[in-house]
């Protein structure tokens, strides 16, 4: 398949799978972390960081809105795009794997601590501004980080699956009409 088709293909992906937080889902098991991996994967030059960035700010007011900690949100699904750039220059379903598990480690760690620092800031009574407020805080998210993760890694290897089927298909229609034109 060609550079350019690839990259329309793969951005054309990203955005339809970014967009797939809109439909209902479970908590924390959305596309996003995904396709922002795939995006830094497969999409070429500054539109991988923008794509998903464009798609999160887009869609946040019909999901629950901005919040204090919606730029921490953003970091890491930039992270995640920053992340298929280095670790996915060559796609194995183990590779994807565990980038995917990166990724839903990083948002986690970072997220998290971005509650508590919020929370602690304001005084709050859930977590208190120490390392006993901080593993409260941990601890009372885990279950979210499950979901995350079972987010990440069905929705990434099916954006990569679908992606690799489609190149496939794509070379293959060409090498037919190719064979087709030479006889």
């Amino acid at each position: 398949m060609k550079n350019r088709n690839s990259n329309m293909y793969a951005i054309g992906l990203t955005a339809l799978s970014a967009l797939g937080r809109l439909i209902p889902h479970a908590p924390n098991v959305t596309p996003l972390g995904g396709s922002a991996l795939f995006a830094g994967a497969k999409v070429r030059g500054i539109w991988a960081y923008l794509i998903p960035l464009a798609v999160m700010v887009a869609t946040d007011p019909f999901v629950g809105g901005y919040t204090k900690l919606s730029p921490v949100i953003y970091a890491c699904f930039l992270i995640n795009v920053f992340l298929g750039r280095r670790l996915l220059q060559e796609v194995t379903a183990v590779r994807v794997g565990a980038t995917a598990f990166l990724c839903s480690l990083q948002f986690f760690l970072i997220t998290n601590f971005g509650i508590w620092a919020i929370a602690a800031a304001r005084g709050s009574h859930f977590y208190s501004a120490d390392l006993a407020g901080l593993t409260a805080c941990y601890a009372a998210a885990l279950p979210f980080w499950g979901r995350t993760l079972l987010g990440d890694l069905v929705y990434s290897g099916a954006i990569f699956g679908l992606f690799s089927l489609l190149s496939r298909g794509v070379a293959t229609s060409r090498l037919r009409v190719a064979d087709e034109h030479a006889a």
